[in-house]
């Protein structure tokens, strides 16, 4: 089988996640497969400590491969739900920083995984969009929910009821980009992010983000009991001990974590 997605760790740490499809990375169910298998490699991974995802200098992805998805009916579609959603789900489930590097298209399937992402850089040429109501259908990758949780729900039903393609900088302006950048310049901006993560407190950030993440799917009691109980196990491990340490003995911002 042809590889389409890939996992390659740099020496500082960071995992990129790289999509390589020609020509737009159409995510067809041996992408998605193969995202989810990545996504589950990063996880496991030690020596992963952040993770980059990146389409290329072209184009992130722009969406899912439709002369595949036009062969199937509802009973296909019932199979395969799961098996979409859980592969982005894979990738929302990484315990460690993710950021999406945005050149070009994101639409659809794409635009659903910069959502799985923690924090999104795009181009100043990337555009974003959930074109699926023009195919009389919606998103059904995460669209609905991870959209609406991150942009509102009148501006997500704005997208998803339109269909229409939003730019950089309205992308910035509404939430669903974080950093807009020159497209030359998404990629080592993305990474540089990560990398200065991945040199951070690894269980910190792993208790950090699942506190946010669990803490939006909850009631607000609820999700304070998530971060009183995550904030409680820091206290044996070695990340705080360093970080205290450092704090005490030299002042902030200097800790060296394993």
């Amino acid at each position: 089988m042809d590889r389409f997605v890939t996992l390659e760790v740099d020496a500082d740490g960071v995992g990129v996640i790289r999509l390589d499809r020609p020509k737009m990375n159409a995510l067809d169910i041996a992408m998605q497969d193969q995202l989810k298998e990545v996504a589950e490699e990063a996880t496991a991974r030690a020596d992963v400590r952040a993770v980059v995802l990146w389409g290329g200098e072209k184009v992130f992805a722009a969406g899912a491969d439709i002369k595949e998805m036009q062969r199937m009916g509802y009973t296909d579609m019932v199979e395969r739900g799961p098996a979409l959603q859980g592969s982005f789900d894979a990738v929302a489930r990484i315990p460690k920083p993710v950021v999406a590097a945005v050149t070009g298209y994101a639409l659809g399937g794409g635009c659903e995984l910069t959502l799985c992402a923690d924090i999104r850089v795009a181009a100043d040429n990337a555009k974003f969009g959930q074109p699926e109501i023009l195919l009389g259908l919606i998103p059904g990758a995460g669209g609905t929910q991870r959209l609406s949780r991150l942009v509102g729900p009148a501006k997500a039903k704005d997208l998803i009821f339109t269909g229409r393609m939003v730019d950089a900088e309205e992308a910035l302006r509404i939430g669903l980009a974080d950093y807009v950048v020159p497209a030359e310049e998404v990629f080592a901006t993305a990474h540089a992010w990560a990398a200065k993560l991945a040199a951070g407190p690894a269980y910190a950030l792993r208790a950090a983000k699942e506190a946010v993440d669990r803490g939006l799917e909850t009631d607000l009691d609820t999700g304070l009991t998530i971060e009183r109980n995550l904030f409680a196990g820091l206290f044996a491990t070695e990340d705080r001990e360093i970080g205290m340490r450092s704090f005490v003995e030299q002042g902030p911002g200097k800790a060296k974590f394993n």
